[in-house]
């Protein structure tokens, strides 16, 4: 009986099953040419008919040829073909469950993954909407609650094999698009205790009081301080852009800050101690915590704050300690020159100001300033460059190194780090000037007086004077200076110059020839002792004579003319010819008597 059944409904091989479907299409009893020719045609004459996509009540249309590059028809009828395929009797069960349970086939296609990128972005973008939890928010002064809404989120993949499906289907049923929908976190239910505390903490002013002093916090101040719930929180809190704010401007009138214990110079050159101030700061997580629990109580709205003394890092009795009482030495340098060059001079000066060296420490010049950069308002001004004079950043900066050097050199302090100027510099003291370059060569010298030592620069419209202060020393410096020996003559830089005629020499520069110098210290305790000898030799390079030459052509003298032709001599004059004798005219004779 069953292989009767399978043999009653094997059909031909040649055909397709019936109740077989390609792409919504029916094909059973087709041979597989038909089937074939029969959905390119009926696909073809779709490729212009959008497809229709929906969600909620938007649709969006999308047309095959737009999306589709090519369908293999050939293929999905191969498939189909195979599932009503077999020996006679298994092939006729396997159409018999086609014709009754059906056995539709989805063609493969190739696809602009392009084009359905950018449909799919079209779609997230029209679709796709966050979530949105309840929340608080005030108009004026009157909290509301906004309340939330679900979200909605466009499912990409499988929206993607959806649209290619549908383009390859031969039916037009519109296809509802597969959106996943999200609920809100918080709803306005959940924000009921919190509508509660807002509506408490604008209900009045909150009174502020530190010591005897008191403000009042108005309703609209409170309001600005308040963190609402929102994405997501049920929590009133007073915190926010608005909470900063205001503490900041408050501790700008409560909080002062701490003074070190200052070290004053009188004009007698004493230094007093000015004693130490303690300052006073805000605590501003205790005040947070008592102004927010003020405003949510509908009886007691005083808040206490609290503030803390800030001590200062120098105290009077450690400042009396470094036992910094007068003079200890000094020296002066004059200078010039353009603005910026004085403008580095007094900006350098003003951070060594106020330094203060520790007994048995080392004072460094390019530690106490830091980099000499643009960002630190150094400007460009002359300064010596492998030898050279140029601009640069900074120029002006060894002036008060020497004025440093010299200062500590008069202390009879020992210098351990100091370097001369590439090129003599006649305005500085013979063969104590001292250069620096941040952060390869330094000026360091040693505090050995058993004292704390403060640094103290003056600045002048034209002076420097850097002074040393601690415990006087009362040494006596004796300095011995070797005469400044030519070592060698200048060089010659020749540089053209195509503005002068060729042959024309100028000397711009007339340079200095290169020298040495050394110059020895002695230093001698108060009873006569001798307590160091040092030597600082100094070798300065020469500075070139500079000589412009004329690279300008001369202009080219004209030829002399030609000669012209000699005319011939000219005849002798003729004599004039004689005149003729003037005419005689006869002497009248008196009449005979």
């Amino acid at each position: 009986m069953t292989l009767a059944l399978g043999l009653g409904f094997a059909g031909s091989p040649k055909t397709l099953p019936e109740g077989a479907s390609i792409a919504g299409m029916d094909v059973g009893g087709l041979s597989t040419r038909e089937a074939i020719a029969s959905l390119e045609r009926r696909y073809e004459a779709l490729k212009t008919t959008p497809a229709v996509f929906t969600a909620g009540p938007r649709q969006y249309r999308i047309r095959p040829n737009e999306l589709i590059l090519e369908v293999d028809w050939a293929a999905a009828v191969e498939t189909a073909h195979r599932q009503g395929d077999g020996f006679a009797p298994v092939r006729g069960f396997r159409r018999l469950g086609a014709r009754f349970f059906g056995a539709d086939v989805t063609p493969r296609a190739r696809v602009s993954t392009a084009a359905l990128a950018y449909e799919l972005d079209v779609f997230s973008r029209r679709i796709d909407r966050p979530q949105r939890s309840a929340s608080i928010r005030l108009r004026g002064l009157q909290p509301e609650i906004a309340r939330g809404a679900t979200g909605r989120t466009l499912d990409r993949e499988a929206t993607a094999r959806l649209i290619v499906a549908s383009l390859v289907s031969l039916d037009r049923d519109p296809e509802a698009l597969p959106v996943q929908i999200s609920q809100p976190e918080v709803t306005a239910e959940e924000l009921g205790p919190a509508l509660a505390q807002v509506r408490t903490a604008v209900s009045g002013p909150v009174r502020l009081t530190l010591g005897p002093t008191r403000w009042r916090l108005p309703r609209w101040r409170i309001a600005k301080m308040l963190q609402l719930p929102r994405n997501g929180e049920t929590t009133l809190a007073l915190g926010g852009p608005g909470a900063n704010a205001f503490f900041r401007r408050f501790r700008s009138v409560v909080d002062h800050p701490p003074i070190d214990a200052r070290f004053v110079v009188l004009p007698t050159d004493r230094v007093q101690v000015r004693p130490a101030q303690p300052g006073r700061q805000l605590d501003v997580e205790a005040a947070r915590r008592a102004i927010f629990a003020a405003a949510l109580s509908p009886t007691d709205r005083t808040a206490s704050l609290v503030a803390e003394l800030a001590q200062p890092e120098r105290s009077t009795h450690e400042a009396r300690a470094m036992r910094i009482s007068g003079r200890v030495a000094g020296y002066t340098t004059y200078y010039g020159g353009e603005p910026n060059r004085i403008h580095n001079v007094q900006l350098v000066a003003r951070l060594i100001d106020g330094a203060l060296i520790a007994p048995g420490t080392t004072f460094s010049f390019n530690s106490t300033t830091g980099e000499r950069s643009p960002d630190r308002g150094f400007r460009e001004a002359p300064v010596i460059i492998n030898g050279e004079l140029q601009n640069g950043i900074g120029g002006g900066v060894c002036q008060v190194s020497t004025t440093v050097f010299n200062a500590a050199y008069e202390a009879g302090l020992p210098i351990e780090t100091r370097t001369n100027h590439a090129l003599y510099i006649s305005h500085y003291p013979q063969g104590r000037d001292a250069t620096v370059n941040y952060p390869d060569i330094d000026l360091k010298f040693r505090n050995d007086t058993g004292g704390w030592l403060l640094v103290r620069t003056f600045v002048g419209a034209s002076a420097l004077t850097v002074t040393l202060y601690g415990t006087p020393q009362n040494r006596r410096v004796e300095t011995e200076t070797a005469p400044l020996e030519v070592t060698g003559p200048p060089g010659v830089k020749r540089v053209p110059d195509p503005r002068i005629w060729v042959g024309t020499k100028i000397v711009d520069d007339s340079g200095e020839p290169s020298r040495k110098t050394s110059v020895v210290r002695r230093v001698y305790a108060p009873n006569g002792n001798l307590l160091s000898e040092d030597t600082w030799s100094s070798w300065y390079r020469s500075e070139p004579e500079v000589v412009r030459y004329g690279t300008k052509p001369r202009p080219k003298e004209p030829p002399p003319p030609p000669d012209k032709p000699k005319r011939p001599p000219a005849p002798p004059p003729t004599p004039p010819a004689p005149s003729p004798p003037p005419p005689t005219t006869p002497t009248p004779q008196p009449p005979p008597r």
